[in-house]
């Protein structure tokens, strides 16, 4: 390779993209509709995916190669259609194991993580009591690192929904989430949707 002539500056290479979308807007893309039975319909309008209530369960299941298993951020932006009950069960990796964000269950307000030491968000220390409007956008940023998992929702402030030391503790899913890993995301009883979804590593 020639070598720069004098005082002209070297050109150095990008950097690896810092972040991947995972949804463009208008196709499902790498997402694959959830075979839990009984599931509604999924669709792709106005920049969104549509998820309508099933029989119990609706959802999305990533089925490529996710770029991070630890030290990522997920950001997305969701939504109750209707119903009373999660509206996002976000499903990721942590590790070589995975773990549920559950936003709005067991009757609409329960927040929390699924499973931490066989305990779903309704029985362990993350459980948080938010009250959600149908027809209205939250804005849910997740971050996952080998020792912590953190959420928040904008429309909640700047204190974590979810601050929870992982160290030495049993991470799964529920078994009716297990359809979703390694990353998907699913309402119960209810319809949803889902935008803007991206995906970029932490860098501390």
């Amino acid at each position: 390779m020639a070598e720069p002539a004098p005082n002209e500056p070297a050109v150095e290479a990008e950097p690896q993209a810092a972040e991947s979308s995972l949804f463009d807007g208008r196709t499902l893309g790498h997402w694959q509709i959830t075979d839990f039975g009984g599931q509604g319909n999924v669709y792709v309008k106005d920049g969104s995916i549509y998820l309508e209530m099933g029989n119990d369960m609706t959802g999305i299941t990533w089925d490529a190669p996710l770029p991070f298993k630890t030290n990522y951020e997920i950001t997305l932006e969701a939504m109750r259609v209707d119903g009373s009950d999660f509206f996002c069960g976000l499903t990721f990796p942590v590790g070589e194991n995975f773990c549920s964000l559950v936003l709005g269950g067991w009757g609409g307000t329960l927040c929390g993580l699924s499973n931490i030491d066989y305990y779903d968000a309704a029985n362990n220390e993350t459980t948080t009591i938010v009250s959600f409007e149908n027809n209205k956008w939250y804005h849910v940023r997740l971050h996952v690192r080998p020792d912590r998992i953190q959420a928040w929702l904008q429309e909640e402030g700047e204190e974590p929904l979810v601050d929870m030391d992982i160290t030495d503790r049993k991470i799964d899913t529920r078994a009716e989430m297990d359809p979703c890993q390694p990353m998907g995301v699913a309402t119960w009883q209810t319809s949803g949707a889902v935008r803007n979804i991206h995906m970029r590593r932490l860098v501390d």
